[in-house]
């Protein structure tokens, strides 16, 4: 049992029930060869479990706005449930922003933050209100103008990088020397910019650090947030005010890719928080937080028919319909990002028998498109289903249009009152006429009509 009731036992048993209704349904089946699950009752009982977490290490009425990080699962109906939840949203692109608008999140329950905002993001931003974190100096000389042309209600503050080292894995490190996000305060002269732009700003109230993601351990993303405290509380001191007053932390808590269970869980972050930075939590400091992968990865699965069962070189081999479309940082780096593998039967319940070394492959047309490599499971048939596990962040919203794979649709599920399961469409399947129209099908013969000079 997770330490706020989110069992990963009581997650496996409704994933096995929800497979089984799928089938049973008719949205799993030779006709629909993948989907999509999400479980709603665990996603809100990590929303559940994250607002306890940091309501049990902050001082009483501190303002604490949990955004969740919309690039994780950019899905309209998952914002609105969060939001439910009582979890806004961080958005890092103009897509994302109407997204969240598009889910009824408001101003006030937004921040955006991105390495590379145009002119036009910063203005519609700051006419909404949104929270905005600049991340470098030329973006803030450009807030400058907006600022000085237009009143504004958006919380403004600077991003920056404490540079204190990476994790496991390289490209979801974000606080490394060399990192493109933030400000690098250890850059000679750096931390001094950054005292003299809130000097001259009294609008600048917040600052924002973000130490990386999965493959970083709690002790390093615990300093980075101590370092930003630190940071915060020198600029306050130096000025003579507390003039930030909101510290952006950011997200990032890595996510357990090994088993059912949740570790670390956001009661153990928010405990080494406060060992790390007991003023943090003192309530002269409002909070944000932009977790993502923790609030969705483990309350996903992908579920994919066997198309076919094969052998190659005395190994077995089931090709399935779920790849590098829907799982392509696995497939690309399957060392920093392994999926568990679940078999099922062609009635969607749990396949048991001898486990036997085999590949779980996709569909698209290159050797290197496998799921799992020579891991041992139960026979999967032809006709059976693999399940991938922890697939509910950056997975199967991220669609890959490799081989113009269709995008599979998405069900949310929720164990219904009289025993069975009971679906809602998250994403319809994409159709094969959509793929054309996104494919410049309205534009087919515009480059016939091109001729260079003299050609013809």
């Amino acid at each position: 049992m997770d330490e706020y009731g989110n069992s990963g036992e009581g997650r496996a048993t409704r994933r096995d029930e929800a497979v089984r209704a799928a089938v049973e349904q008719g949205l799993l089946g030779p006709d629909s060869p993948i989907v999509g699950l999400l479980d709603v009752t665990g996603i809100r009982e990590s929303a559940a479990e994250l607002r306890a977490a940091f309501a049990e290490v902050t001082a009483p009425g501190t303002p604490v706005l949990h955004a969740f990080a919309v690039k994780a699962t950019p899905l309209v109906p998952v914002l609105r449930l969060l939001r439910e939840e009582g979890i806004g949203a961080e958005v890092a692109s103009p897509g994302e922003l109407a997204l969240a608008r598009a889910a009824g999140l408001s101003p006030a329950q937004t921040v955006l933050d991105s390495p590379a905002k145009t002119p036009a993001e910063l203005r519609e931003a700051l006419a909404l209100g949104i929270a905005v974190n600049a991340d470098n100096p030329q973006e803030l000389d450009r807030i400058d103008g907006l600022v000085r042309s237009a009143v504004s209600r958006s919380p403004l503050g600077i991003r920056v990088n404490p540079q204190l080292g990476g994790g496991s894995i390289g490209a979801t490190s974000t606080a490394t020397a060399t990192s493109k996000f933030g400000v690098a305060l250890r850059d000679e002269g750096a931390r001094e910019w950054v005292m003299r732009a809130y000097l001259d700003r009294p609008w600048l109230s917040r600052l924002h650090a973000h130490t990386g993601s999965q493959g970083i351990p709690l002790p390093l993303m615990a300093q980075g947030v101590a370092e930003t405290y630190a940071l915060a509380e020198e600029i306050n001191r130096r000025i003579g005010r507390p003039q930030i007053d909101t510290i952006d932390i950011g997200g990032g808590l890595p996510v357990n890719f090994a088993s059912d269970v949740t570790a670390p869980t956001y009661a153990e972050y928010a405990r080494a928080l406060r060992e790390a930075a007991p003023g943090l939590f003192d309530g002269r400091y409002g909070l944000v937080t932009e977790f993502g992968r923790s609030l969705l990865a483990k309350h996903g699965t992908i579920v994919a028919r066997v198309e076919y069962a094969k052998s190659a070189g005395g190994r077995a081999v089931a090709v399935t319909h779920a790849g590098v479309q829907v799982a392509t940082r696995t497939v690309y780096v399957p060392g920093s990002w392994p999926l568990r593998i679940t078999a099922y039967d062609g009635k969607g319940r749990p396949k048991s028998g001898p486990e036997v070394v085999q590949d779980v492959a996709g569909p698209a047309c290159f050797a290197g498109d496998l799921l799992a490599e020579g891991r041992a499971l139960p026979l999967l048939d032809q006709g059976d289903y693999a399940a991938a596990l922890d697939t509910g962040a950056y997975y199967f919203a991220h669609h890959y249009a490799y081989n113009s794979l269709a995008r599979p649709g998405i069900y949310g599920f929720v164990p219904a009152h009289a025993g069975g399961v009971r679906f809602a469409t998250v994403r319809d399947p994409q159709t094969l006429s959509s793929i054309v129209a996104e494919s410049g099908g309205a534009h087919a013969g515009a480059l016939t009509t091109l001729h260079a000079p003299g050609s013809r």
